[in-house]
């Protein structure tokens, strides 16, 4: 049998659960693309605190689901389950709770919510009590590595587990998964490849200026006291979606059926770069259909119109990298040290379409993999706790030294330089 050590819990970011004063959950969490969100940013800015003194505060990019605005909404409709709230617990922090009884707030994963100041790593209580909660109602702070507890005697009961400790890892899924990058120094930018792209930095404090407050980057809690410098970028949820909606089309069935190579083959046959969209135009947030969306944009901006599933994905694929490209330039501008390689982890890291191009577009060695970094980070952190493992870089090399990564040099520059040109006229980008 294999001996359980610990648990350790990550999940994505901004989503919450609330707890009432029965110590039971009241309502099922609501999801971040909720469309409850959709105008809540704005008018927060615009009734409640300005955007310059939000971002001075978090340095957290602004995105209209974050967790400062999913509350605003709630307490705007005056949510039952909001004015009841006892407790507030982000949803990998409400599973720790389900196991031990114990009410935490995980650093990493506070990090998403825009409520936090990475200066003092501490909910911000200005922004707390601008929208009517108190940092009584989320748990006691705890860092990745922190134990939060042990199996309660129900949970024990009801697995045949004895007293197992659990973990407060990196509790957001990106930082798992960034704490996993299988880097040899802190010369490396990474992304974070999955439904949402991650790309960004690791630093040791935190970057909040004018400039980056203007390109929108964000400032996310890193373990053993590093910052996530990132940006986020729509990733594989435009190309998902699409092939949803070629699984319930007549006419384009067959391309939900090919695999991904297939499809990204017959991609590669088209024209390249015929038609660009900007991944993260609020078009694509929540569209009712993907491919309308995506057609829109580009009668919008006078392009052709993509129609096959090869043309749809090309024009995804190439509008990717185009972006990366875009981002990993202001990354370049932002750090303190010189960025020699740019490490892809996830499920994206599988996409050898994507990554060549991504080595095409932003000039920079890439290299591939772990494809599991959130897992793989978890664990490690879970290594570290039992003291199996010291540090962040110690738990690297490990890494390093156990995977094969799939290294991609840039190829064909001249034309996705002027492929760039393009892009940034057709985006309005600076």
């Amino acid at each position: 049998d294999i001996e359980i050590t610990s648990i350790g819990i990550d999940t994505w970011g901004v989503d919450f659960v609330f707890i009432g004063d029965d110590k039971a959950i009241l309502r099922n969490p609501r999801a971040y693309r909720d469309p409850i969100t959709f105008e809540a940013m704005n008018d927060y800015l615009e009734q409640v605190t300005p955007k310059k003194d939000v971002y001075e505060i978090t340095g957290i990019q602004f995105l209209n689901f974050n967790t400062l605005y999913q509350l605003y909404a709630m307490r705007q409709e005056d949510n039952s389950a909001f004015r009841h709230a006892k407790k507030i617990l982000f949803v990998p922090d409400a599973l720790s709770w389900m196991l031990t009884g114990q009410e935490v707030c995980e650093y990493t994963i506070a990090s998403t919510s825009q409520l936090l100041d990475p200066r003092t790593k501490e909910l911000d209580a200005r922004l707390l009590d601008s929208i009517g909660v108190s940092r009584e109602m989320f748990g006691r702070m705890v860092m990745p590595g922190d134990q939060i507890g042990v199996l309660t005697e129900e949970v024990q009961k009801l697995t045949g587990l004895g007293a197992v400790p659990v973990i407060a890892v990196a509790g957001h899924d990106t930082a798992s998964a960034v704490a996993a990058v299988p880097a040899k120094d802190e010369q490396f930018a990474y992304l974070s490849s999955g439904t949402w792209s991650l790309m960004g930095i690791e630093t040791k404090d935190a970057i909040i200026s004018d400039l980056s407050y203007e390109r929108n980057f964000t400032n996310e809690g890193g373990i053993e006291g590093t910052t996530r410098f990132l940006k986020n970028i729509c990733g594989m949820w435009l190309y998902e979606r699409c092939r949803l909606e070629w699984a319930a089309s007549a006419q384009y069935k067959f391309a939900a059926t090919m695999s991904h190579p297939e499809l990204q083959g017959t991609a590669m046959k088209v024209e390249a770069f015929r038609s660009i969209i900007n991944p993260d135009d609020q078009l694509f947030a929540a569209p009712s259909s993907m491919i309308e969306a995506i057609q829109q944009y580009c009668r919008q901006t006078n392009q052709p119109v993509p129609e096959t599933p090869a043309e749809i994905c090309r024009c995804i694929f190439d509008s990717l990298a185009l972006r990366y490209k875009q981002v990993f330039q202001w990354l370049q501008e932002f750090a303190p040290f010189n960025i020699d390689v740019l490490h892809i982890i996830g499920g994206g890291s599988l996409n050898k379409l994507l990554n060549q191009f991504t080595a095409n577009a932003t000039g920079a060695t890439v290299l591939a993999g772990p494809q599991e970094g959130t897992a793989i980070g978890n664990i490690m952190l879970q290594a570290k706790a039992a003291g199996l493992v010291k540090d962040i870089w110690e738990m690297r090399r490990l890494i390093a030294n156990s995977l094969d990564l799939v290294r991609y040099e840039p190829k064909d520059q001249a034309q996705w330089d002027m492929a760039y040109e393009r892009y940034l006229k057709i985006t309005n980008s600076k």
